[in-house]
C-alpha cells in the first residue's frame, strides 16, 4: 500500500487518538475533519498524552471545519484518501450518517468505521457500493479534556473486520485485503492489541460491544453520573449490568445462529476488568449527557431491540432502559426549547 492519506472523520477523542499514531507511520498522511475543536486545532494542533505513547502533538495535513470544506478542498488539491476513519457519535435521529462522506469517497477508498452500535455499516454500502467497508470496535480509553487536547488511559484495544454480506469470492478477498493493510498501519502505530476477524467474527464483536454499551451507557446516566467502577461495585447494579449484558448476548448468538465464539471475554471477565480499572472513568454516554448532546440512543439501544423484534425475540431489560432514557431526552429537549423562547 503506497502514501496511505487517511482522512479522520471527527477527531473527537477516539478519532484524534487514531489520527496521532496513525500520523507516527512512515509515509502516512493523516488529515481531519473537526467540530467542537477546530480553532483549537488549526491554532495548537493535536495535543495527546498517554501513559503508554510518547507525548505528540498533530497538525493535520489539512484541517477542515465540515465536510463541505472537505469537499471543496479535494476538488481544489485533486486530494484522494486512501482511508477514510469515521470516528463520530453515530445520531441516526439527525438523517443518514453517511451522507457526510458525499463526494469524499474514492474508487479504492476504505471506509472504516470506528464506531459504536449495530447495523452502523448499512447505510455505508448502500450509498457507496463499490467501497470497501471495513467494521471496527475499540475498548480505548481516551477522553478530550479541552478542545484539542486529548488524555489516553491505557487500553487500545481494537477490532476489526472487513463488511462482505453476500459478497463474493472476489469482493470478500479485496476487502479482506484492504482490511489487513489497515490493521498493519495500527501495528505500525503501536497498537500492539489489534485483532483481525472476518465478517462473521466482526458481527459477533459488534454484539459484544454493544452489549456492554447497552448496559454501561445508559445506566451511568439514569443513575446520574457514576464512574464505570462505581457502577460494578454497586451490588444492585451489578447485577442489572450482567442481566443486560446476558439477554443482549443471547438474542445475538440467536440472530447469528452460532454460540458466542470462545475468544470474546465473558460476562464475568468483563465486570472484572471494569472492577480493576482505577481510572475514574465514565461511560460516553454520561459524558454527552452531562455536555447537554443528544447520545447515541438508537445505535446503542434502538438497533439491537429493532433486530430483535425482526426475528420475533424481546430484550424486556433493554427495552426499559430504552423506553426510560428516550423519554428523559425528550424531555430535556422540551425543556431547552421552553426555555430557548422565554430567553428570546
Amino acid at each position: 500500500m503506497s502514501s496511505p492519506h487517511v482522512l479522520v472523520v471527527g477527531a473527537g477523542a477516539i478519532g484524534a487518538f487514531f489520527a496521532s499514531r496513525l500520523a507516527t507511520v512512515p509515509g502516512v498522511t493523516v488529515s481531519a475533519i473537526c467540530r467542537s475543536n477546530y480553532k483549537a486545532v488549526v491554532a495548537n494542533g493535536l495535543r495527546v498524552t498517554s501513559p503508554v505513547f510518547d507525548e505528540t502533538v498533530l497538525r493535520p495535513a489539512f484541517t477542515f471545519c465540515s465536510p463541505d470544506e472537505a469537499r471543496e478542498s479535494k476538488q481544489k488539491h485533486d486530494t484522494k484518501w486512501s482511508h477514510l476513519l469515521v470516528a463520530t457519535k453515530l445520531i441516526q435521529e439527525l438523517g443518514d450518517p453517511s451522507a457526510l462522506l458525499d463526494g469524499l469517497v474514492n474508487e479504492g477508498s476504505s471506509i472504516v468505521l470506528m464506531q459504536n452500535g449495530l447495523g452502523i455499516e448499512d447505510p455505508y454500502k448502500k450509498r457507496f457500493p463499490q467501497a470497501t467497508i471495513i467494521s471496527s470496535t475499540t475498548r480505548t480509553s481516551a477522553i478530550q479534556n479541552k478542545p484539542g487536547h486529548i488524555k489516553h488511559n491505557f487500553l487500545t484495544r481494537t477490532t476489526i473486520g472487513p463488511f462482505t454480506p453476500n459478497a463474493n469470492e472476489t469482493t470478500s478477498d479485496i476487502a479482506t485485503q484492504r482490511t489487513q493493510e489497515f490493521a498493519a498501519l495500527l501495528h505500525s502505530a503501536g497498537i500492539p492489541d489489534v485483532d483481525i476477524l472476518d465478517h462473521a467474527g466482526m458481527q459477533f464483536a459488534r454484539w459484544h460491544k454493544t452489549a456492554i454499551n447497552a448496559a454501561m451507557n445508559p445506566t451511568a446516566v439514569l443513575a446520574r453520573g457514576p464512574t464505570n467502577r462505581a457502577m460494578v461495585l454497586d451490588e444492585e447494579l451489578e447485577i442489572h449490568l450482567k442481566a443486560v449484558m446476558k439477554e443482549v448476548l443471547d438474542v445475538a448468538c440467536k440472530i447469528l445462529g452460532q454460540p458466542l465464539p470462545e475468544w470474546l471475554p465473558r460476562i464475568a471477565d468483563v465486570i472484572q476488568g471494569v472492577k480493576g480499572d482505577t481510572s475514574g472513568s465514565h461511560p460516553s454516554m454520561w459524558v454527552d449527557w452531562e455536555a447537554g448532546r443528544k447520545v447515541e440512543l438508537e445505535a446503542i439501544l434502538g438497533n439491537p431491540l429493532r433486530q430483535a423484534r425482526e426475528h420475533g425475540l424481546v430484550l424486556p431489560r433493554t427495552q426499559t432502559i430504552y423506553a426510560l432514557l428516550k423519554k428523559a431526552q425528550e424531555v430535556r429537549e422540551n425543556q431547552h426549547s421552553i426555555e430557548s423562547k422565554l430567553q428570546t
